[in-house]
């Protein structure tokens, strides 16, 4: 058993003066292969504790259907770090942010049209209270008073920055403590008197969210803090990339030195945002929308101390020789690098149209008017609404009202045009007739994840022909979660596409698929969701896990929009 506790200005561990030099990574951002080597290269390094956040919506991805083994085994996760001796801050949230779809919240949330979330909106906090009766119980036996190594655990996140309803927080303050949860709770939020008024409680100890001038910064927090140790939960190291930006984050090793230098001379603690940063896998990606929309790329690198693949940087040697001097660390040997493959060029053999397989990955529904995905319990992927005309229009154009985030217009199976959230326009069509068909394919491309847009419902509230609103629907709904059953004998050259080829690699050696001459969609390698590209970058390559690879394996690209040749390549090469 042990005790971290606050005393006078100072955090005492088991009744010792203890500052937390903490890393962030997240355990759901990698595979559960790769925990252990992230987790001695962050201990090595010079830290003592490893900070994580929880999305709930891997975790109950949908209403009452619970996950917590393999890679979203976090009891193990805490287990492996508690091996290596560090301890473990842990953010639930249920809100994280985190540039994580939804902040972290489950979509199927959304159905509720009358939804409000972070607030005590009581179908909310019920759906809250399920899914921490089932998390907590697995976190409560590894806190410090338990033998453990959980010294900390926070209540939501950067609440300041969306609300202010001290209720919510005393409802889940409330929460942890009736499951047991005896260790010190924090809030965090941004340094500005708005962030810490609206997103904390007098007696709950406080922490800030900031990436450079930590001196100011917290004196900014003592204002609302008098007494106890000063802390930034969140230094940032890097920064997340948006498609469509001109290159990637980057951060000097020397301007990141110099901030960490301050620190350790100040006696502050902190958590370094991140230590690793990893990969949104699948659909996770989230978005911002302030002046238009804005979704994150596959990639989190978030030029962390480790690189998106768990190698060394500049940055980390720079930042554990000084973590180590300061704290009077021996010189030590490194875990070993990253092992990378370069494969080479992959002819991609098999092609078939998404619209040919929609009877075999789709479901249906039949629709009065447009609904968005969650209205069909639809978490993530595609979205098709299709229309039967009855009647003779002569000069006509197709839109898309609400469109979230970015539509394909076809006319009888041939492709119309192409709209977006941000510049949402008409699309010509030209003259329509009784039977023909008019089909709207729509793209969810992550969930708004920060601020008080947070309603991002995926799909369209409104298909029109001219000014009208066209009713009597079949919808398919496309989670692309079942492509083992896309038939590939039905050889359609129709875009969106389906393209499948064989290779072989080195198991346990990681790579890179590039994806030069294809335009947008996703990647499947042995099943598994790689994530999104696109040509406007500033990602190129995908990060391929070695762990996910056999000696033969196989790879699925979805293609919405065209591509150069029918062939990628797996490279060595990362490019962000």
């Amino acid at each position: 058993m042990g005790t971290f506790k606050i005393d006078g200005d100072s955090f005492l561990l088991n009744d010792e003066k203890f500052n937390i030099y903490s890393g962030g990574m997240h355990y759901f951002r990698m595979l559960p292969e790769y925990w252990e080597d992230r987790l001695k290269k962050l201990k090595a390094a010079g830290f003592n504790t490893v900070e994580t956040y929880v999305p709930w919506n891997l975790h109950e991805p949908r209403e009452g259907e619970f996950c917590f083994s393999g890679g979203l085994d976090i009891a193990k996760f805490i287990t492996i770090a508690k091996n290596i001796g560090l301890y473990v801050i842990l953010r639930p949230g249920p809100y994280i942010c985190a540039e994580w779809d939804f902040g972290g919240l489950p979509a199927w949330l959304l159905k509720d049209a009358n939804m409000r979330v972070r607030c005590c909106y009581p179908p909310y906090l019920n759906c809250v209270e399920n899914f921490f009766s089932k998390l907590l119980p697995l976190l409560t036996p590894h806190q410090i008073t338990e033998g453990g190594n959980i010294i900390a655990m926070q209540i939501e996140n950067e609440y300041g920055s969306y609300s202010n309803d001290k209720e919510y927080l005393k409802f889940l303050e409330n929460l942890l403590r009736s499951h047991n949860v005896e260790v010190l709770l924090f809030t965090s939020d941004g340094p500005e008197s708005d962030m810490l008024s609206g997103g904390t409680l007098p007696h709950i100890f406080k922490t800030a969210n900031f990436g450079s001038l930590s001196k100011i910064q917290l004196n900014k927090l003592r204002k609302f803090q008098p007494s106890g140790p000063l802390m930034c939960m969140e230094f940032w190291l890097g920064w997340f990339d948006h498609w469509g930006d001109r290159r990637h984050h980057k951060r000097s090793s020397k301007r990141v030195a110099l901030e960490i230098k301050s620190m350790l001379s100040n006696g502050y603690s902190f958590n370094l945002y991140l230590f690793y940063g990893g990969t949104n896998f699948g659909f996770m990606s989230g978005a911002n929308l302030s002046d238009k929309y804005y979704p994150d790329v596959t990639s989190y690198d978030y030029d962390a101390l480790l690189t998106e693949y768990g190698g060394y940087t500049k940055k980390y040697f720079a930042i554990a020789k000084l973590l180590r001097e300061y704290q009077g660390l021996p010189p030590m040997e490194y875990p070993k690098t990253t092992v990378l493959q370069n494969i080479g060029m992959i002819n991609l053999t098999e092609e078939t149209s998404l619209f040919d397989n929609l009877e075999y990955i789709g479901e249906k529904f039949n629709s009065v008017t447009a609904e968005y995905m969650e209205h069909f319990g639809q978490n993530y992927g595609l979205i098709l609404y299709t229309h039967t005309v009855i009647g003779h229009y002569h000069k006509t154009t197709v839109s898309i009202d609400g469109i979230h985030d970015r539509g394909y217009v076809y006319i009888n199976g041939k492709f119309k045009g192409l709209t977006d959230r941000n510049n949402n326009k008409p699309i010509q069509t030209g003259a329509l007739k009784t039977g023909d068909m008019i089909s709207v394919l729509v793209e969810g491309m992550g969930r708004v994840n920060y601020g008080t847009n947070l309603y991002d419902r995926k799909g369209a509230s409104n298909i029109r022909v001219n000014n009208q609103i066209l009713t009597n629907l079949s919808i398919v709904t496309l989670s692309l979660d079942n492509i083992s059953k896309v038939d590939y004998s039905l050889n359609s050259k129709t875009f969106p596409i389906f393209l499948k080829g064989t290779f072989h690699a080195e198991p346990m050696k990681d790579c890179f698929v590039e994806m030069k001459g294809f335009k947008k969609g996703f990647v499947w390698i042995n099943g598994f969701n790689l994530g999104r590209y696109w040509e406007i970058g500033p990602q190129k390559t995908l990060y391929l896990p070695g762990s996910l690879l056999h000696e033969n394996n196989e790879i699925v690209i979805l293609e919405l929009e065209g591509y150069e040749k029918p062939q990628i390549f797996i490279t060595d090469r990362h490019k962000l």
